[in-house]
């Protein structure tokens, strides 16, 4: 069994739970292989390697950051991903039913799922529409204001969780205006200046956001979160209910059901949107094409 730690994941706790997963593995039998490494990228390449000379599971430790590694291992293999939640996010975790800051109880489920199989479920395929490679997600990508305050809140260290991104949320309204997007889905095309866009396999984003309230992650179609043009006291007066998934009852704001979309920047219509982000992690600028591939991830849960 492979494990990668994020030891920097919930506030410095994910080494301490790194060791604990490693040591709890192998008091039940298991052979481990710690596969961290100093940067996100060597961690990836060490697990890639591994996974092709041969594993039963990769396991990652940390929160939503890690996961996102796991699907990029694993995505499209038969290799399952077992998922220990000790970030501050857990948002894949929340969604897949899974332990959430206990490390026994997640340990457990790893080892229960090899013993009765893994379940399958979507993973997403975002890429340039122009080349052939392409970036797994298996939570949320966004590229409107939602994206501009994960950026934001990433490089915060405080408060925990998602009031990380309402603390955020206040410089980045500073200078807000509605960007332009064209929006290509599988029947239609939205072309609006618009306040957010986020195309979701989960419900939840940004530690507990309910972004996408009605999001499935193995029903082989992704829920398209559209918001028009919102002022600056709007989108004050929208946040809140987000955590509700309150926000989609607004008629300035859709929610699309597509296998396919394509997000382009359209400049007259308003400002560039910004870079996008998925699991938490920047993927890259508009344009930018995402595909759900139905059970496409295997995962211990």
């Amino acid at each position: 069994m492979g494990v990668v730690v994020n030891p920097t994941a919930g506030k410095g706790r994910g080494a301490s739970a790194g060791r604990q997963v490693h040591e709890m593995l192998e008091a039940k039998g298991f052979k481990v292989q710690d596969l961290s490494a100093p940067t996100l990228a060597q961690a990836t390449d060490r697990a890639r390697a591994a996974a092709v000379q041969g594993l039963d599971a990769v396991v990652v430790v940390g929160g939503d950051g890690m996961a996102h590694l796991g699907v990029n291992v694993v995505a499209g293999t038969a290799l399952p991903l077992g998922i220990v939640a000790a970030g501050t996010g857990n948002d894949i975790a929340r969604t897949l039913g899974l332990p959430r800051g206990d490390i026994a109880a997640s340990v457990a489920v790893v080892e229960r799922g090899l013993h009765e199989g893994p379940r399958r479920i979507d993973a997403v395929r975002v890429g340039s529409p122009q080349h052939a490679a392409h970036e797994w997600f298996v939570g949320v990508l966004s590229c409107g204001i939602d994206a501009a305050i994960n950026a934001r809140a990433n490089e915060l260290t405080w408060p925990k969780g998602s009031a990380r991104y309402v603390r955020a949320l206040v410089p980045e309204l500073a200078s807000f205006r509605p960007f332009g997007y064209r929006v290509t889905l599988d029947d239609e095309v939205w072309e609006s200046a618009g306040t957010l866009v986020a195309v979701a396999n989960v419900p939840w984003i940004g530690g507990g956001l309910k972004i996408a309230p009605d999001a499935q992650p193995d029903d082989g179609l992704l829920d398209v979160v559209l918001a028009g043009p919102f002022t600056k006291p709007g989108v004050v007066k929208i946040f809140p209910g987000i955590y509700r998934g309150h926000h989609v009852r607004h008629p300035a704001v859709r929610v699309v059901r597509s296998r396919s979309v394509l997000i382009e920047p359209l400049h007259e219509l308003g400002a560039a949107p910004p870079a996008a982000f998925a699991d938490g992690e920047r993927v890259g600028t508009l344009p930018l094409r995402v595909q759900v591939d139905p059970g496409a991830l295997s995962v211990l849960a």
